[in-house]
């Protein structure tokens, strides 16, 4: 028996039990609603992605060519119509393909003080009211999906049903794993155990963790970062994981980030315990100088290493500075501390995209922990063209080939795009992804603000049409005439916002007196 005829016979028994009052009642109707609603609470999206996304860390395992991809989004909406567009493109699957939740993309377009730079300046819940956005808008998908295959079947003749049952009873859902960004925690561990709980309810099975200060926080791709002791961020990876089994998500992921490659500062000289632990090994990478006692200043701090006492540099802001050089070497030592400390992923924040620097600090990590899997971060922050053009140029010159005709520093221009140094560079760019997750064990690639771009292109050249001399033309040749011709679900915009569905609960609830909106003078009739 199929799935659907299981449901509706599942509500005839409940029906059957109610009485004469329930006559009005079609298990049929609420077959399909309930169908239409298959994750009732959020907890239950968690469990289900995080199954998903430690299924396909397993298949990465065995097979480096299935790394994962997302892509980050700032709203429902565009979340839904990158799943839509996903299933529309790749057979109707959504396997290896997540949302990310971009701390940035929320400071930057989702607080109710205007916009924001990327410095945990935003209201601590609106993180997880995005994520509870973003399932709302996925859930609606499957529910206007799965309403038009209803609707197709009631039109259908006998013999065309069978077909149109199986795509319902076999329908893949929209929902699929989020990786979302709790930036370093927004305060101690008890609020980031808190903020945790409420992302996890919302339907959060990954979140992402920095160890950065919580308070002096920065975007991973600007300069003034300050990191924390390893106790501190150990701390927290350790309130997310107690939120995860709190809540009965075990298999939660916990994504460790460190900036410390370009992160020169931090906030504490750690706690030592005793010498070669933790708080040694982060104290040995300070930029001190050996003094006496004689030479104390008031108001200096000073502390013993290996016999000798020293004064680490400290900024007029309080703040500590470490050695130049130590980046590589601090983010090996983030990372092996992290997933001793619980971690599932690692997520390394890199000056520049090149696969030889990510695979090498990944091969220093992987010698303790073979099997550490990194999340990274393809930026929008990095000039990727420029970045690719010079890697390329480099190794034409490590080659020993001619390069007399580019000038490396103007190798962004538009005159080098036919030539074949930057035909090599795109290539370069194009399988970048797949080199990484071969070389460097990257199980999932994702852009963060990528949503963030594509809105202010697109909006960018419908007004310059639109506004110019096209007029309408700039519209309707740019926008809706490639809709139509691309078949995009949202030309049919009211069926897109849940007209449809809401004709089909009218009927479900007034039977013939239901007033609906689909009628013959609908305009939408006009796309069919």
């Amino acid at each position: 028996m199929s799935n659907y005829q299981s449901a509706i016979e599942a509500v005839q028994a409940i029906k059957a039990n109610a009485g004469s009052s329930w006559d009005p009642i079609n298990p049929e109707s609420v077959a399909r609603m309930r169908l239409q609603n298959k994750f009732k609470t959020g907890l239950e999206i968690a469990q289900y992605t995080a199954d998903i996304m430690r299924a396909d860390m397993a298949a990465f395992d065995a097979d480096k060519t299935q790394y994962t991809q997302s892509l980050g989004c700032w709203h429902g909406f565009v979340g839904q119509q990158k799943m839509i567009s996903i299933k529309k493109h790749f057979d109707g699957k959504t396997d290896r393909r997540y949302l990310y939740l971009s701390g940035w993309m929320v400071a930057a377009l989702r607080s109710e003080f205007g916009p924001l730079p990327d410095q945990s300046m935003h209201e601590k819940t609106s993180v997880a009211s995005l994520v509870a956005e973003l399932y709302t808008f996925l859930r609606q998908a499957d529910a206007r999906e799965l309403g038009g295959l209803f609707r197709e079947l009631d039109a259908a003749a006998e013999g065309d049903k069978a077909a149109i049952q199986f795509k319902i009873d076999n329908h893949v859902t929209h929902v699929v794993p989020i990786v979302a960004d709790i930036d370093a925690g927004f305060g101690n561990a008890e609020a980031t155990y808190i903020m945790a709980k409420q992302m996890i309810e919302a339907g959060a099975c990954a979140l992402q963790i920095e160890n950065q200060v919580a308070d002096e926080k920065q975007c991973g791709h600007q300069d003034g970062k300050v990191t924390v002791p390893h106790a501190d961020f150990h701390s927290k990876i350790r309130a997310l994981r107690h939120a995860f089994l709190e809540l009965g998500i075990d298999n939660g992921l916990i994504v460790a980030r460190t900036d410390s490659e370009g992160a020169g500062l931090t906030k504490e000289i750690a706690v030592v315990k005793e010498p070669g632990d933790s708080g040694d090994i982060y104290n040995s990478y300070l930029d001190v100088e050996e003094i006496s006692v004689a030479d104390m200043e008031e108001g200096d701090v000073c502390f013993n290493r290996d016999g000798k006492l020293v004064r680490p540099k400290r900024l007029p802001s309080g703040l500590y500075q470490f050695r130049q050089g130590t980046g590589h070497e601090r983010c090996v030592f983030d990372c092996i501390g992290a997933l001793n400390a619980g971690a599932d992923l690692l997520w390394i924040e890199t000056a520049v995209p090149t696969v030889h620097e990510i695979a090498g600090m990944m091969d220093d990590v992987r010698k303790v922990h073979p099997d550490a899997k990194l999340v990274y971060n393809n930026s929008p922050s990095f000039n990727w063209t420029l970045n690719f053009r010079q890697q390329a140029y480099d190794a034409m010159v490590e080659a020993g080939q001619d390069v007399s005709a580019y000038v490396r520093a103007d190798l962004m221009k538009a005159e080098y795009d036919a030539t074949e140094l930057s035909a090599t560079a795109d290539e370069r760019i194009r399988t970048f992804q797949a080199d990484t997750a071969r070389e460097a064990n990257v199980f999932h690639h994702l852009i963060t603000l990528p949503t963030y771009h594509t809105t202010a292109l697109s909006v960018d050249n419908l007004a310059k049409e639109y506004f110019g001399e096209q007029g309408m033309l700039g519209y309707v040749k740019k926008v809706q005439r490639e809709e139509i011709r691309q078949g995009i679900a949202c030309v049919k915009h009211q069926n897109m916002s849940g007209s449809d569905m809401g004709d089909d609960h009218k009927e479900y609830f007034a039977g013939e007196n239901a007033l609906k909106a689909g009628g013959a003078k609908n305009t939408s009739n006009q796309f069919n």
